[in-house]
């Protein structure tokens, strides 16, 4: 057995649950490291929720108060009005499945500011192309951007945007390139310290980095 070849219990097709992010990757997912595979399997059963606790290098916005502009079109729990370091987080990712429908992974990540706890939140779900999950962002689901997921060399889980749109109420308006944002996330794991590791940056052609995060964590069944 190879480092990378994953238990048999975290088995994407595993008749116990699912993962949104092994199901995306496809094959792919055999090439995980096998504790990034264990994270991205999640919950494994609708109904269950995995507990993330660790400690971000770094976190928040540049912009800070000035994100709160954008409110009254995203909607609260997307925007965050801090940028420190040393920033304690709790997050809590829970599984579930609609009647009929397919298989959703929301996530609610508070960041403990010195001024206190924002949160941001967001649900994953399949995408509507081959390897990518439709990730709508903030409490109003508003935003909602395509992901294209793939795992680097080193077996991490990588996450990039390529395609946004705004959702208002029936309406769905896909934005132009220059307008959108680009998320890019990789989930990974540092064999030296035992820990979960993740990077993520969201950037605006226009405006620059507008969300940033790194750090350390590790996961528990809640």
């Amino acid at each position: 057995m190879s480092e990378h070849t994953p238990p048999d219990s975290l088995n994407a097709s595993s008749p116990l649950g699912g993962s949104v992010f092994l199901n995306a990757l496809g094959a792919a997912a055999q090439r995980l490291h096998p504790e990034v595979r264990r994270y991205a399997a999640g919950p494994g059963i609708p109904g269950a929720a995995v507990v993330v606790d660790g400690v971000f290098d770094v976190a928040g916005s540049r912009f800070r108060k000035l994100n709160l502009l954008a409110l009254p079109i995203v909607g609260r729990n997307l925007f965050v009005t801090a940028h420190e370091r040393d920033v304690p987080f709790h997050v809590v990712n829970s599984l579930t499945r609609s009647q009929g429908g397919p298989l959703e992974l929301h996530a609610d990540r508070a960041f403990t500011f010195t001024g206190g706890a924002q949160h941001f939140v967001d649900v994953l779900l399949p995408g509507e192309r081959e390897g990518t999950l439709l990730n709508r962002v903030g409490s109003a689901r508003r935003v909602e951007l395509e992901l294209r997921c793939s795992v680097t060399g080193d077996g991490h889980l990588r996450l990039v945007s390529e395609r946004t749109w705004l959702r208002f109420g029936g309406l769905r308006i896909r934005l132009p390139a220059l307008l959108s944002v680009r998320a890019d996330v990789v989930d990974g794991f540092d064999d030296a310290a035992q820990q979960n590791t993740v990077r993520a940056r969201v950037r605006s052609p226009i405006l620059g980095t507008v969300l940033e995060y790194r750090g350390r964590f590790t996961h528990r069944p809640a």
